[in-house]
């Protein structure tokens, strides 16, 4: 690979790497172009903007506010308004831990420290592999199986503490429940 190749096409030359900034930023363009025209046009952008990046960057939101022709602090202002929406990256999971009544009785602020344990991140956070982002619910409509916790779509209910590890351990390998190397035992977080 010559080195003008390189810069071009980045370290993978059948461009396998992940999108550049310059590619995201130009798919956004096209996609704004198609809404523009639309009522209603600023949500569906802004998710689609999301699915795209992984979360909404400032440089994506002045470009979505400039190609709608909505002035930034509206665009910024429906971000911050949806929880759906964030501006910092999130991991490839996203967990939500649900503290509404029923689930706050039933053990989910447990559930939360052990999640918080196990993977090393407050709420809000991301861990540094962007495996698993964790946020805060406050219902999820499924009380009588509290204590319950979401990952991506899909969810647990009746979560233990001492089960997080195994729950983990179905979205990345690298997490959950680790094997004792004296006894070839599995440990459980309590």
């Amino acid at each position: 690979m010559t080195e003008e190749t390189a810069k071009t096409q980045g370290p993978c030359p059948q461009g396998c790497g992940e999108p550049s900034e310059e590619e995201l930023l130009s798919r956004l363009d096209e996609v704004i172009e198609s809404y523009k025209e639309k009522p209603g046009a600023l949500i569906p952008v802004l998710q689609i903007a999301q699915g795209l990046f992984g979360y909404l960057p400032v440089i994506a939101l002045k470009k979505i506010a400039q190609g709608l022709g909505k002035s930034y602090s509206e665009v910024a202002g429906v971000v911050s308004f949806y929880s759906f929406f964030s501006t910092v990256p999130r991991g490839r999971n996203l967990i939500r831990v649900c503290l509404g009544t029923a689930c706050y009785v039933r053990g989910g602020l447990q559930v939360l420290e052990s999640l918080r344990k196990e993977l090393g991140i407050d709420v809000g956070e991301t861990t540094d592999d962007r495996e698993f982002s964790l946020e805060v619910a406050r219902c999820f409509g499924a009380c009588g199986l509290a204590p319950v916790i979401t990952v991506n779509d899909n969810v647990h209910h009746r979560v233990k503490p001492a089960r997080i590890g195994e729950i983990l351990a179905q979205y990345s390998p690298a997490y959950g429940p680790k094997e004792s190397a004296a006894a070839g035992v599995r440990e459980r977080s309590a």
